[in-house]
C-alpha cells in the first residue's frame, strides 16, 4: 500500500469515529480534587442518567441515601418507582478507593462484585454532584433536591461533554415534589 493510500484509509477511520470522540474517551476521567464523605451523605435525588440495564424498571423518584459507617465504608441504599407504582430498593456498600481525594469509591449491592463509583463534578456547597466511571459507560446527575434548574442542568451537560461523556444518551428522571412543596410545573401555569 503506498502513502497515499495509507493516508486515506487513516482519514477515514478518524472520520468514522469522530474527532472528539476518540481523545475525550481514551484520555483519563478526572475525579473532584477532594470530597468530603460526611457532607456527601445523605439524600440525593437522580436528575438524569445513562440507560443501564440495573435500572430499566425505575420509572420515576429514583434516589439515593448515603451514610458513612463507624468502620469509614459508606452505606448506599438506592430506590426509585417502578411503572406499577411499587418501590424498588438495593442495598450496598461502598468502600473508598482512592485516600487522597475520597472521590474514587467502589460499591457493591452483590459481594463479591464491586463497581466504579468516581465523583467527577460537585458543586462547591454540595448541591448537585456527577458520577461516573473510567469507561464512561454510566453517568448519573444529582441533586439535592428534586428538581434542578435549567442553567445549573446545562452547565453541568458542558462539564460531561468536556469530560467525555455524550449528553445526548440522558434520560431525565421524572420525580415528585416533595412533600409540603408544589411541583415546579403548577406555579408556572
Amino acid at each position: 500500500m503506498n502513502l497515499i493510500a495509507a493516508g486515506a484509509v487513516l482519514l477515514m477511520v478518524m472520520v468514522a469515529e469522530g474527532p472528539a470522540s476518540a481523545e475525550s474517551t481514551t484520555r483519563p476521567l478526572r475525579t473532584v480534587d477532594g470530597l468530603d464523605l460526611k457532607r456527601y451523605s445523605g439524600t440525593w435525588y437522580e436528575i438524569a442518567r445513562y440507560p443501564n440495564r440495573f435500572q430499566r424498571d425505575c420509572h420515576s423518584d429514583t434516589k439515593a441515601e448515603y451514610a458513612v459507617r463507624k468502620d469509614g465504608k459508606v452505606q448506599v441504599v438506592n430506590s426509585c418507582r417502578q411503572k406499577d407504582g411499587k418501590t424498588k430498593t438495593a442495598r450496598g456498600t461502598a468502600k473508598v478507593a482512592d485516600k487522597r481525594t475520597n472521590a474514587k469509591l467502589r460499591v457493591t449491592f452483590f459481594w463479591p462484585f464491586y463497581g466504579d463509583y468516581w465523583v467527577i463534578g460537585l458543586s462547591p456547597d454540595y448541591r448537585y454532584a456527577i458520577v461516573g466511571e473510567p469507561k464512561r459507560k454510566y453517568l448519573w446527575i444529582l441533586g439535592r433536591t428534586p428538581e434542578m434548574d435549567e442553567a445549573t442542568y446545562q452547565a453541568i451537560v458542558e462539564q460531561i461533554r468536556e469530560a467525555g461523556y455524550d449528553p445526548d444518551k440522558l434520560i431525565k428522571t421524572p420525580q415528585s415534589p416533595l412533600k409540603g412543596q408544589p411541583a415546579a410545573s403548577l406555579l408556572s401555569n
